[in-house]
């Protein structure tokens, strides 16, 4: 609740990545790192985070965290309940020092920002940021490497942010959809992350007078892209019921021009959000497009000038072991459980590239997420945070694997 105060009054709750008020929250959650007992430092990356050395220093490292940036008008649970998350669970060890050096990271912008990047911080965590990305430039011309700066990174060194001695990394987050809340579930196992497809989707055809062009010989491009748009959900609708996981797309964008009321379109364009954990299905989906679209720019007597890919990001599974290891924990603290797939994206996906990565999700309120009425009980917190610290009891206790002591 502290950390959401600080925001834009006009649009609660919001405090956009390399933003003043971004820096003022990173101060904030600093000093209850350091509270907790935590040595705070800022990598190369531009990510916060909060080191306790274990006992035994040279073993890998327990990870916990989230994110502290929010989308406009967005909440004060989607990623914060993480980042808080771990630092709770550090301030209950205090007292008990890990064999295992313990972390709590804010990781930079994992929502989408003024450079068209999610996930800023776990992306060079995983050596995933790329020079291209950090010649990305805003709409004032400054550079992702100029903001990485301005946040305490060094982009000439950003190959330093990469990591290859974490042990497990574990990350709380609201579900930020309504199953666990319907359901009277306690604690949601995350299965995978789903991979994000967005495909472009173009038609043309020949633009005319509303009222004097005859119905028969027209050639109306958005039409087909009408077509598109209820087979789109149609097939999602197939693709999910087949019982092979997490599967939904949506059409977010339609744009017909030149837009009058009058005027027969001369174009159409869609664009796709498609989201599954399985990759045979989204390379299904993404064939079946191309079949369709092409079917439908035949029928209305236009042509499909583009259909183009502009993102495909492969799904990310969480690590069995840690997925098994949760829900034993979970147990341990009388809580329920669902193995469920995240359609959300998360930077735990990018942690899984370089470490045995897992998530588990809490419910929210009506399922309600990236709105200022975003809401999880501290109840619902507090259970999560339970489990999250149960877990890195076992994992230190263990060092070989990420079994769970029997209670």
């Amino acid at each position: 609740m502290a950390l959401g105060k600080i925001t834009e009054p006009e649009r609660p709750y919001t405090r956009r990545a390399f933003s003043p008020l971004f820096a003022a929250g990173r101060d904030w959650l600093a000093e209850r790192m350091r509270a907790a007992g935590l040595a705070t430092r800022v990598d190369a990356a531009g990510n916060l985070i909060g080191r306790r050395e274990g006992r035994a220093p040279s073993r890998p490292v327990i990870m916990l965290g989230s994110h502290s940036d929010s989308v406009p008008s967005g909440g004060r649970f989607d990623g914060m309940a993480g980042v808080a998350a771990g630092i709770a669970v550090a301030r209950a060890l205090a007292q008990a020092p890990l064999e295992h050096p313990l972390e709590v990271i804010d990781f930079l912008a994992e929502e989408p920002n003024e450079f068209g990047l999610s996930c800023i911080g776990s992306r060079a965590l995983s050596g995933c940021l790329s020079a291209d990305h950090l010649a990305l430039s805003n709409s004032q011309g400054e550079t992702l490497s100029d903001a990485l700066r301005r946040v305490g990174g060094v982009p000439e060194r950003i190959g330093a942010a990469r990591r290859s001695d974490i042990k497990a990394a574990l990350e709380l987050h609201i579900e930020q959809g309504p199953v666990l809340e319907s359901r009277g579930i306690d604690i949601g196992l995350v299965s995978a992350i789903a991979g994000v497809t967005r495909l472009e989707l173009e038609f043309k055809g020949a633009a005319g007078h509303a009222g004097t062009t005859p119905m028969q010989g027209r050639r109306d491009p958005l039409i087909a892209a009408a077509h598109m748009i209820g087979w789109i959900r149609t097939r999602a609708l197939e693709l999910a019921g087949r019982g092979c996981g997490h599967f939904v797309a949506t059409v977010g964008i339609v744009e017909a021009l030149p837009g009058g009321s009058n005027v027969i379109p001369a174009s159409a364009r869609i664009v796709i959000d498609a989201r599954s954990e399985d990759r045979r299905l989204m390379e299904e989906f993404q064939a079946s497009v191309e079949a369709q679209s092409a079917a439908a720019a035949r029928a209305a007597s236009v042509e499909r000038s583009r259909l183009a890919v502009l993102s495909d990001n492969l799904p990310a599974a969480c690590d069995g072991q840690l997925r098994e290891l949760l829900g034993r924990c979970a147990k341990l603290c009388g809580l329920s459980t669902l193995s469920m797939a995240s359609g959300a994206g998360h930077d735990t996906a990018f942690l899984s590239r370089v470490a045995p990565a897992a998530m588990l999700f809490i419910p929210c309120k009506d399922g309600r997420s990236h709105t200022p009425e975003e809401w999880a009980s501290p109840a619902a917190v507090a259970a999560g945070t339970s489990v999250l610290l149960e877990a890195v009891r076992a994992l230190d206790a263990d060092r070989d694997s990420t079994r769970c002591p029997e209670s």
